[in-house]
């Protein structure tokens, strides 16, 4: 059963491993496609802080950083009973392939189905814009800025 509580998402990215973790890691680059303000601090223990909407702060701390391969950090949402600060966990590979990357995303961690299914939304939508500035385009504004969530 603990399997179905799983988000898994995997994204073919033209661009280096290289340039997808400094768009994961870097503060100023990471607001490019997702949220409106972030201080991140890529290293164990280091703070994962990211207003992901303009209204909701996604909050954790690093866990794993294996500088342009691999990222684990925890996550949850300030004000969240259902996903508390802290209380789930996100893990990024990123693979290298002749033609850019794969990025394969595990989030485990998430106390039922509901949130599965709303995080496994949330990780399609901004994937995808990651995947448009990774390729050197604008995803333009994002259309979930002001949510504010189902928690």
């Amino acid at each position: 059963m603990q399997e179905a509580l799983v988000v898994r998402r995997e994204t073919h990215i033209t661009a280096p491993p290289a340039a997808v973790f400094a768009l994961l890691t870097d503060p100023e680059k990471i607001l490019r496609w997702m949220g409106t303000e972030a201080q991140l601090e890529p290293q164990p223990g280091g703070l994962y802080l990211l207003n992901v909407t303009g209204a909701r702060f996604a909050s954790g701390s690093f866990r794993e950083v294996v500088p342009v391969h691999r990222l684990a950090y925890s996550f949850g949402w300030d004000g969240s009973e259902v996903v508390p600060p802290g209380s789930s966990l996100v893990e990024i590979d990123l693979i290298e392939q002749p033609d850019g990357t794969l990025l394969r995303l595990t989030h485990t961690g998430l106390p039922n189905a509901e949130q599965c299914a709303g995080h496994g939304e949330g990780w399609a939508h901004y994937l995808g814009r990651l995947a448009e500035v990774a390729a050197g385009r604008d995803p333009g504004p994002d259309p979930w800025h002001g949510r504010t969530g189902r928690e």
